[in-house]
Formats: structure tokens, C-alpha cells, sequence
């Protein structure tokens, strides 16, 4: 059974950083390309950040300089780093796993910019 678990999100100051992680169980992590995307009350799902399988590294223009992404196929995990939060970036946050014409989706976790 293919799971993708998101932890670290939270309520967060402006300014302030988060360390989100998405654990992947199940599938051969190190092969899929992992992303992810977020989603705010009321607006349309958005690619947030893209690691390939290879480790190249794609952003959205919102969050470039600000967030990075990265993964440590060891652990068969994916990393959302975020510094200088704004109330802009508050959204559910959820991975996303693809590879060989499948995508899995973890069940995301809430992050929270205010004062």
C-alpha cells in the first residue's frame, strides 16, 4: 500500500520558516519524481516546488528565493523548506509522488502565516 505521510506544518508568524516533510512508503522512492503543490481557501491547486528523480529543481515564481525543496532517498523522504513566510502562503500542503505513469497524493498538512 502506496502512503505519503506530510508532517511539520503549522501556525507561523510572518517572517518565520518551516521545515515541511513528506514520508513515502511503498513505493521506490528514489525512481519517482516528487512535488509539491498547495492549496489556499477558495483558489486553485499550485505547483509549489518540483525535485526529479535526479534532483533538478524546479519553483514557482512566488515562493523562488524563499522555499526549497529537497529529498533524501535514504529515508525516502521529500523536504519543503519555507523562510519569509507571508500570510500569502498560508495553504494546505500536500506531496505528490509520479513515475511511471502513476501519482500518488498524500492527504497534506495545514500551514498558517499570521500574527
Amino acid at each position: 500500500q502506496v502512503q505519503l505521510v506530510e508532517s511539520g506544518g503549522g501556525l507561523v508568524q510572518p517572517g518565520g520558516s518551516l521545515r515541511l516533510s513528506c514520508a513515502a512508503n511503498g513505493i521506490a522512492f528514489r525512481f519517482y519524481n516528487m512535488d509539491w503543490y498547495r492549496q489556499a481557501p477558495g483558489k486553485q491547486r499550485e505547483l509549489v516546488a518540483h525535485i526529479s528523480s535526479g534532483g533538478n529543481t524546479n519553483y514557482a515564481d512566488s515562493v523562488k528565493g524563499r522555499f526549497t525543496i529537497s529529498r533524501d532517498n535514504a529515508k525516502n523522504t521529500v523536504y519543503l523548506q519555507m523562510n519569509s513566510l507571508q500570510p500569502e502562503d498560508t495553504a494546505v500542503y500536500s506531496c505528490n509522488a509520479g513515475a511511471f505513469g502513476d501519482q500518488y497524493w498524500g492527504r497534506g498538512t495545514q500551514v498558517t502565516v499570521s500574527s
